[in-house]
């Protein structure tokens, strides 16, 4: 690939390295197997989309990689670390926004983010700073109203910038569009590209089949397997498929036969 004079080769290393190789990882519970021996990894500045159905195993693969649930087989490393060895470190530079509303429901939005900034290591003068960015994105009228009684968009919008307080290096999100009206799922996803150009590490998962079209690269996840990984151009491609709908439904239908 030819370089851009204007970018230090350095600078073009670290945005195709690995910041997280997933390895054979499994997840059971009792006889049911959620996630099986799936392999990959993302890059710096990459959006990795994690595309499958409800119920096909990204929340669980998700929460393993996190550290939230224990893993049954295989290995996750973050920028080198072991997730279950060394996870109190790797949490200083991940961020994780889960697939239900991680805010206090009684607080208003300014009390979450206040709440969170604080356990994030932030002091008053950068939780003061971030509120004030935070109120370029969102109204302060709709910061001042408990969670609870916010529309979907907003909530989501919030959680999204306490997932960001600590300014982490690489993102997850779960879901982060579910129950969102077309215009904020837009705007949500413009943000998410503006955290790519600071070469930080996105993966996102969805059942939405259109959003896939917005990631660098998607894997495909059906049953606890990845069926397909690529570039959505690359998928369609391959398969001579007009969308990713019509690879999805492709994929999909093949691994219910097999």
């Amino acid at each position: 690939m030819k370089r851009n004079n204007l970018v230090p080769r350095a600078a073009c290393d670290s945005m195709n390295a690995k910041t997280v190789t997933v390895e054979n990882l499994t997840r059971n519970f009792g006889r049911f197997t959620a996630v099986d021996n799936i392999s990959f990894s993302m890059r710096a500045g990459e959006i990795l989309g994690f595309l499958g159905p409800n119920g096909a195993g990204k929340t669980t693969a998700i929460k393993m990689m996190t550290g939230l649930l224990r893993i049954t087989s295989g290995d996750v490393r973050v920028k080198g670390m072991d997730v279950k060895k060394e996870l109190k470190r790797i949490k200083r530079f991940t961020g994780y926004m889960s697939q239900r509303f991680s805010l206090y429901p009684l607080l208003t939005g300014f009390e979450n983010i206040e709440f969170f900034g604080g356990i994030s290591g932030l002091n008053r003068k950068e939780i003061k700073e971030k509120i004030n960015e935070i109120q370029e994105h969102i109204p302060e009228s709709y910061l001042d109203r408990k969670i609870k009684d916010l529309p979907p968009g907003i909530k989501q919008q919030v959680a999204l910038f306490s997932c960001l307080l600590p300014d982490p290096e690489i993102i997850f999100l779960d879901e982060p569009t579910s129950g969102v009206d077309p215009v904020n799922r837009r705007r949500f996803w413009m943000q998410i590209n503006d955290l790519k150009k600071s070469s930080k590490s996105i993966l996102v998962s969805t059942h939405n089949l259109d959003e896939a079209e917005f990631a660098d690269r998607i894997l495909i996840i059906h049953r606890g397997i990845i069926v397909a990984e690529g570039s959505p151009s690359d998928l369609k491609a391959q398969g001579n498929f007009d969308s990713i709908e019509a690879l999805f439904e492709k994929v999909v239908s093949d691994e219910k036969t097999n």
